[in-house]
């Protein structure tokens, strides 16, 4: 039972010092913490498919928007052609109309002549009725036409989301296929990253927090091989909920990388 109790003291003994330089570490050196990624983003397909081009190699600087590789869509594009050819076609529209047109003049033509007792009410009637009919085949025409064009823009998006694009500026960090693959949709095609601005999630103990908002100068020592080299920040995020087991507040400092530091590097913030 002794030698249990002085382990348990042994222990708080040392949570109290690490604890107290910690605390000293915050107020003097500054706070540590390493850097990550300001956009970590892992591309996928869509759907399935052969991978046919790659269009860059990985290390390889990328624009947002940027095309990176695509799947075959040979088949995808043949399709592509009919519909829009479909969608340009106003055939079926421009005979529906003149057919309206005739129908409307034989009306007119019909009820001329049954004001002169030359045509029966019952003609009469039925030629409004085919103009109604008309009508009819002339709006259900323009509705396929409408149809016709928004298949081909549907196709369109999907022949356009067989191209893998890049969502923002950065780096391709990582490449999970081949040319020739096969590869199911959401399956792990390429990693981006944006390492300009870096970002740090920095623990500040509950009290220092309190005084930190947003917009706020921080300052970044990075390591380097004749000393540390600061960079001036600010801080774009204070946490809103204190971590209970450590009694530290998350603060997101964002510091720009003009030199292509690599992320991951142990740094220290002062505020």
């Amino acid at each position: 039972m002794t030698k249990i109790l002085d382990r348990k003291r042994l222990l708080v003994t040392v949570f109290c010092v690490v604890f107290l330089v910690c605390q000293a570490g915050y107020s003097q050196g500054g706070i540590r913490a390493i850097t990550r990624p300001s956009a970590d983003i892992t591309l996928s397909f869509v759907q399935s498919g052969r991978i046919a081009a790659i269009l860059l190699a990985e290390g390889a600087q990328v624009q947002g928007g940027q095309v990176l590789a695509r799947l075959d869509d040979a088949a995808e594009q043949v399709q592509l052609a009919q519909l829009k050819a479909q969608s340009e076609d106003r055939t079926q529209v421009r005979a529906s109309e003149a057919s309206l047109a005739q129908k409307k003049v034989d009306l007119e033509k019909l009820e001329v002549a049954a004001s002169r007792e030359a045509a029966t009410v019952l003609e009469v009637q039925h030629a409004r009725l085919a103009v109604k009919i008309a009508e009819l085949s002339l709006e259900l025409a323009k509705l396929e036409h409408e149809q016709a064009k928004r298949k081909y823009e549907e196709q369109k998006i999907r022949v356009d989301n067989m191209q893998l694009k890049s969502p923002a500026a950065g780096w391709i960090e990582k490449i999970y296929m081949e040319v020739g693959e096969s590869t199911s949709a959401l399956e792990e095609a390429m990693q981006v990253v944006q390492i300009d601005p870096l970002w740090i999630d920095v623990p500040v103990p509950s009290a220092e927090a309190m005084g930190l908002k947003r917009g706020k100068e921080a300052t970044v020592a990075f390591p380097g091989a004749g000393g540390s080299a600061n960079v001036k920040g600010k801080i774009i995020f204070v946490g809103a909920v204190v971590d209970a087991a450590s009694g530290t507040l998350r603060v997101r400092v964002e510091v720009p990388n003009a030199t292509r530091r690599p992320a991951g590097e142990h740094v220290l913030v002062t505020f």
